[in-house]
């Protein structure tokens, strides 16, 4: 599936869906990356094409929480930043099912199409799959929601503005540790996935730095629903803490059945329970859940009233962490972009690597010298059904 936004789409009423994948968007007024370079800079910077993006979203499969979400704040900085002067961008969004392999294959696709860089994937999983190809074709790619160990470590044309798991889950730990005394833990987690496995490891470094004991660690798959057996065994370990690394569709369940169990220690996830369905879904059972967050609606910087305002305005609905991170994402694009004036791809690579101290949604923002994300990072605890900060 193809979502192709073109320069004054409006939230959700302009997609246009098309059928196919066939390539014939990529010439569909997209000029050759090379052939976009304009005048001025910043908010001067005129530059006459479309500058074409391609995004590498979930918006079917498992993750397709997430990526549903990504493609809404996508669409919004889209919408604004095409309201501007100077700089208009031809958007085109595809779904890769949550499969790595499809992920691949549009990554192939949009490398032909000359785009002068691609957001995703969703997941950190397809990310290592596909980002070798845009890193051998001299592609910049910008993950906003790849926050597994090593993605950058790809190659010098791979970014991120998703803070990684080992940046997060250290102060996740540490402030739970405190407030909750831990001192005795079961970790569970999925280990067929690279995100929940980067989640895991960040988990037990975490733990052993704050002297936490791990009495046991007990792996399943990131499809299982079922976790009545493995719960019943953690219970016997009489752990302070469930330390949890999974997916959503994971997390759910396991929440939910942990509770039904009569397991009432704090339950601790990772970066994959930052997702509204975990209060949807497991209801009361989500109630004292901690999760570190890379955002956090609450933040009152005035980028971030203002988005939320306008998430609101257009879609109804507030937004959550991974929407927050497409917002922000292209709009560090639109600040390289204007950083040089130039849509090259060699351009908006050097921009991209230089940002630093921009204020966004997110907070004042870094790039650091592996091209990972710097910016602050918020501890949360679900209370009356939403996300609140752990004070």
């Amino acid at each position: 599936m193809r979502t192709k936004l073109s320069t004054v789409a409006a939230a959700a009423a302009a997609v246009v869906v098309l059928a196919s994948c066939s390539s014939d968007d990529g010439e569909g007024g997209s000029a050759a990356s090379g052939e976009l370079a304009g005048e001025g800079t910043g908010d001067s910077c005129s530059i006459e094409g479309e500058v074409p993006i391609g995004a590498v979203l979930s918006l079917t499969g498992a993750a397709a929480s997430y990526g549903e979400s990504q493609q809404r704040g996508l669409e919004l900085a889209l919408e604004q930043l095409n309201e501007k002067e100077g700089v208009t961008y031809d958007l085109t969004i595809e779904d890769d099912q949550t499969d790595p392999r499809q992920g691949i294959t549009l990554f192939d696709e949009f490398v032909s199409q000359d785009v002068s860089l691609i957001i995703g994937p969703t997941l950190s999983n397809a990310a290592v799959q596909s980002d070798p190809i845009a890193q051998e074709a001299g592609v910049p790619v910008l993950g906003i929601s790849n926050t597994a160990a090593g993605v950058t470590e790809i190659g010098d044309y791979i970014h991120r503005n998703s803070l990684t798991e080992s940046a997060v889950i250290p102060q996740t730990i540490a402030k739970a540790t405190e407030e909750y005394g831990l001192e005795n833990v079961v970790v569970m987690y999925s280990n067929d996935d690279a995100f929940t496995e980067s989640g895991y490891e960040a988990f037990a470094a975490a733990l052993e730095e704050e002297g936490v004991e791990v009495s046991e660690t007990i792996t399943f798959s990131k499809s299982d629903t079922d976790f009545r057996a493995l719960l019943t065994q953690a219970q016997q370990s009489e752990p302070d803490a469930l330390i949890v690394s999974a997916l959503i569709e994971a997390a759910i369940p396991l929440v939910t059945q942990a509770r039904e169990l009569g397991i009432d220690v704090p339950i601790i996830g990772g970066n994959g329970f930052n997702n509204p369905r975990l209060m949807a879904d497991a209801g009361e059972a989500a109630e004292g859940v901690v999760v570190g967050a890379a955002w956090n609606s609450s933040s009152d910087n005035p980028e971030n009233q203002a988005f939320l305002e306008d998430f609101q305005a257009a879609y109804d609905a507030q937004p959550d962490q991974f929407a927050a991170q497409a917002y922000t994402g292209l709009m560090l694009v639109d600040q390289a972009v204007r950083a040089n004036c130039s849509a090259d791809r060699e351009s908006i690579k050097e921009a991209l690597g230089e940002l630093e101290n921009i204020p966004t949604v997110l907070g004042e923002f870094s790039i650091d010298e592996n091209r990972d994300a710097v910016h602050p990072a918020v501890v949360q605890v679900v209370q009356d059904g939403q996300f609140a900060v752990l004070e």
